[in-house]
């Protein structure tokens, strides 16, 4: 890799032998830690990874399948209501000599008929054109799920990619420190050391093992989260880290950008269904009719008949009930209108903060690139030599030591935090590549 975070220190010609040969051989081991642990298989870049994310996501298939049964409703909901067969006897006699006849009677009849429903066009319109808008929601909501899916991927590679390069660096120096350990024995050996500076250097040892135990669970449950999203992938190795300076947003934009956010897009589609209610429920101030026509049979001494009527239903008290149903429609909309404006008032304030957190820790991790780390490098550098040479004992390494791990630790641990802000601005709205795929399923 060619970031410092990862690079082994830099060995000039004053350096003692013995610490250029810490170097080669940390380097070694380092290198060897990121190219044997795991399978040699391609490695996974973050696009690949996002890639199968969003192929294998459940939550897409299911929303899929919501489109589809609100389109199929909207279809069914622009049909007339089926008509109503009915069929009966009128005025049978239940006493007399003509008890329970059904011909005797000039009033007795046989009846079957059918009623409809004619229900205005403009409500059978409305209703179909409410579920249309359904589906688009659900599509919206879509498009919510798929960046969320490409964020949490992102995240979720990232961390494991970090953790790894953590790893890195710990393994490094617990080869250092084990050739420290040698060296404390020898100088011991030789009467120019003490027992004190073994123990010292062993407990150095302890330390780092402890540490890299600890890495390897993080870099376990990094792992665990990335197959979530993209299945089982052998332990298989991450490919080089993308380029993370740049984001797609232009804070000079923000706020026309985030108007296209998904979150709310599908406001917007909650707005557009709540106006479609409250059209309906101004259609229904005027009633659908029902016609129904009967066919009637009578005894054979009498003639058959058939009646046609319509029904209107008589809207008696429509200032609680019509009335009161569209002003309660005209109230959904301003609600919903109003949850879209501070929806859009709220991402834009949270992506505007977490773009200068973004850019203050890019600050920070060039402040590390450039001084904290090369410091911390010199700083070892100069206590080893000084070992070296008798003049100062090996507490004095090993606590240059720890302080040039602290300084890596941190410094990759601040260049995991920018890049997890990077996903979280990156991903707000899904990528081409993620809305062309999710398109083309749609089609």
């Amino acid at each position: 890799m060619s970031s410092p975070f990862f690079a082994p220190h830099p060995v000039r010609h004053t350096i003692p032998r013995f610490f250029l040969r810490i170097s080669l051989t940390a380097l070694v081991n380092a290198l060897a830690f990121t190219t044997t642990v795991y399978a040699t298989d391609a490695p996974l870049t973050l696009a690949e990874a996002q890639r199968r994310a969003i192929a294998r996501s459940q939550q897409l298939t299911a929303q899929g399948y919501a489109v589809t049964a609100s389109y199929d409703m909207a279809i069914a909901a622009k049909q007339l209501p089926d008509p109503v067969l009915k069929a009966g006897i009128d005025n049978l006699p239940v006493n007399g000599a003509d008890r329970y006849s059904v011909g005797n009677d000039f009033m007795t009849m046989r009846r079957v008929g059918v009623m409809q429903e004619v229900t205005r066009a403009d409500k059978l319109q409305l209703r179909a054109d409410r579920y249309e808008l359904n589906a688009q929601k659900t599509l919206a909501e879509k498009t919510v799920t798929t960046a969320a899916i490409e964020r949490d991927t992102a995240l979720a590679w990232l961390d494991r990619y970090y953790a790894e390069a953590m790893a890195a660096v710990i393994a490094e120096q617990g080869e250092q420190a084990k050739l420290e350990i040698q060296s404390a024995e020898g100088a011991y050996r030789a009467g120019r050391g003490s027992q004190a500076d073994i123990f010292a250097a062993r407990s150095a040892l302890a330390m780092f093992d402890d540490r890299a135990s600890e890495i390897q669970r993080r870099i376990r449950n990094a792992n665990t989260m990335l197959v979530r999203w993209v299945g089982d992938i052998a332990d298989g190795r991450l490919a080089e880290k993308p380029s993370t300076d740049t984001i797609r947003l232009d804070p000079a934009t923000l706020d026309g950008e985030l108007a296209h956010h998904p979150d709310i897009a599908v406001l917007n589609k909650q707005v557009e269904v709540a106006e479609t209610d409250a059209k309906l429920a101004r259609a229904n101030e005027k009633s659908d009719w029902t016609v129904e026509v009967a066919y009637q049979q009578r005894g054979s001494a009498y003639s058959n008949m058939v009646s046609v009527g319509v029904s209107v239903p008589i809207q008696w008290d429509r200032a609680n009930r019509q009335d009161r149903e569209l002003s309660s429609k005209l109230a959904m909309v301003d609600q919903a209108k109003y949850e879209r404006a501070d929806m859009l008032r709220a991402h834009v304030a949270e992506t505007r903060s977490m773009i200068e957190e973004w850019n203050n820790d890019r600050e920070r991790s060039a402040r590390y690139e450039h001084e904290l780390i090369p410091l911390a490098n010199q700083r070892t550098l100069a206590s080893v030599t000084a070992y070296r040479g008798g003049k100062t004992g090996l507490a004095d390494v090993l606590a240059a030591r720890r302080n040039d791990i602290d300084i890596r630790i941190q410094a990759l641990q601040l260049a995991a935090d920018t890049d997890r802000l990077w996903a979280k601005l990156n991903f707000l709205i899904p990528t081409d590549d993620a809305m062309g795929g999710m398109n083309k399923d749609i089609n």
